[in-house]
């Protein structure tokens, strides 16, 4: 039961607020339909609304996101437009003006599309923490997570080349579904050859999986229907059943929607 709910001005009072046991709510679109559907222990809720901690930075081609920064916000900004088929698919549009950035970092799959198109642009997040300010690639975080009173500020990452970002996402319907598969890519191709790749798959495990295999096979090659297909077997990824899809359906459809992400077709 949320027995109080703190609404700190400062980036550096929010911290306090977790050090002293509080949870983060930033938009509540994941967190309050837990708490609805699940009996559990007294809870604090430390809201970062006013925090400080929204906003969206250009700065030639490095972007910064503030964590509380929502979804809506970047749908809507236009130096942003290679993120907004990834943003649209996400939920609808009263749940994007209340999801926030950082939020969608660690809801877990098969939601969390902004997270995986973040890990395909290779991010940094801006961490306080106990021992100060850091910076932690999202990638490793994605894998070994973060400490209960670490607090996410900010997101960085280097906007890609021209048409070189991808992302698809397949799912039962266009709102508010979960993805059945979804890949996020950032590719370049040189002379007919691939030339730089960075692959990331979602919907398809219990986390986002970056796959390191598929890049081996793409990186160098042709950008084809075979090279793509040889891709799409280099990676051992364990797919998961629930509600959306089965494990067997998505393993057998993930080929086609890395056709579809990286040729279009």
């Amino acid at each position: 039961m949320v027995i109080s709910v703190q609404t700190p001005d400062s980036a550096e009072a929010a911290h306090a607020a977790l050090q002293a046991g509080a949870v983060p709510l930033g938009g509540g679109t994941h967190l309050m339909t837990r708490l609805n559907d699940r009996a559990g222990g007294d809870l604090r809720l430390v809201s970062l609304r006013r925090a400080g901690l929204s906003g969206i930075g250009v700065d030639g081609a490095t972007v910064t996101l503030g964590a509380a920064t929502t979804l809506a916000d970047l749908e809507d900004d236009a130096r942003l437009s290679y993120l907004s088929g990834c943003v649209r698919s996400i939920a609808s549009p009263p749940v994007r003006n209340l999801a926030t950035v950082a939020g969608n970092l660690f809801v877990p799959q098969p939601y969390g599309d902004l997270a995986a198109a973040l890990l395909a642009l290779d991010a940094e997040l801006d961490v306080l923490g106990a021992g100060g300010a850091r910076r932690e690639p999202l990638e490793q975080v994605v894998t070994g997570g973060l400490r209960a009173d670490d607090l996410v500020t900010a997101v960085r990452f280097t906007a890609p080349a021209q048409s070189a970002f991808r992302f698809y996402k397949a799912a039962r319907r266009r709102l508010n579904s979960g993805s059945i598969v979804t890949v996020a890519a950032r590719i370049t191709v040189e002379d007919g050859l691939v030339g730089d790749v960075r692959l990331v798959l979602g919907g398809l495990a219990r986390r986002l999986v970056r796959a390191t295999g598929a890049e081996r096979v793409l990186l160098g090659a042709p950008l084809n229907a075979e090279t793509v297909a040889r891709a799409a077997e280099a990676d051992a990824i364990e797919p998961v059943d629930d509600a959306y899809a089965s494990a067997w359906y998505r393993a057998r459809v993930y080929p086609v929607h890395l056709r579809r992400a990286l040729l279009g077709a």
